[in-house]
């Protein structure tokens, strides 16, 4: 127990970790980060190094410690490299068309879907039918991802919807298939 709470992580040349009582604030070429974090857990910068201590043997307070290490680690990632998903859209007439920093989706409805991304997201748009969310802060990457995707989930039978790129979906055979098979 308690590996990724171990690991030490290196900083890159160009940001920088510092820490208060209860903020880890890193800054990089693309952006600045902030994140609380709980009193029991230690955050201690070796010149190009930081790592995350315990201040107890508690399981709780050890997975809080892994839980603040991969948060310190994707920070660093994010302020140096920064994050993004992919989005495809399959369907006839599905779309998505760029309008300034907004997206909108035509997705069968009877009105297009606008999605405003909250600050420090970018939103890109390959072709008609590929979305791209980037920016710093994985989590909110992640989560603008979710919300374009919950306009349209992808359906078992013809597997038309939003999906991220590489997404597996399995298909149901539906209501004709199995009436076709089994009868005898």
């Amino acid at each position: 127990m308690g590996r990724i709470g171990k690991r030490i992580i290196a900083i890159p040349k160009g940001v920088t970790v510092t820490v208060d009582k209860t903020t880890i604030k890193v800054k990089g070429p693309k952006g600045e980060l902030l994140c609380d974090y709980n009193s029991q857990i230690k955050i201690v910068i070796d010149g190009d190094k930081v790592r995350t201590e315990c201040a107890s043997a508690d399981s709780k307070t050890m997975a809080l410690q892994g839980l603040y290490n991969s948060l310190l680690f994707n920070m660093i990632i994010g302020v140096t490299l920064g994050f993004e998903k992919r989005l495809d859209l399959v369907g006839v007439g599905y779309r998505a068309i760029k309008q300034g920093k907004n997206l909108q989706l035509q997705m069968g409805f009877s009105h297009p879907v606008e999605i405003v991304p909250p600050a420090g997201i970018e939103i890109l748009v390959e072709g008609t039918s590929k979305v791209i969310v980037r920016g710093i802060d994985k989590q909110v990457v992640g989560a603008v991802a979710a919300d374009i995707r919950a306009v349209r989930k992808v359906e078992p039978y013809k597997g038309k919807g939003i999906r991220y790129e590489g997404e597996i979906v399995r298909k149901k055979a539906g209501k004709a298939a199995k009436a076709a098979g089994g009868g005898a």
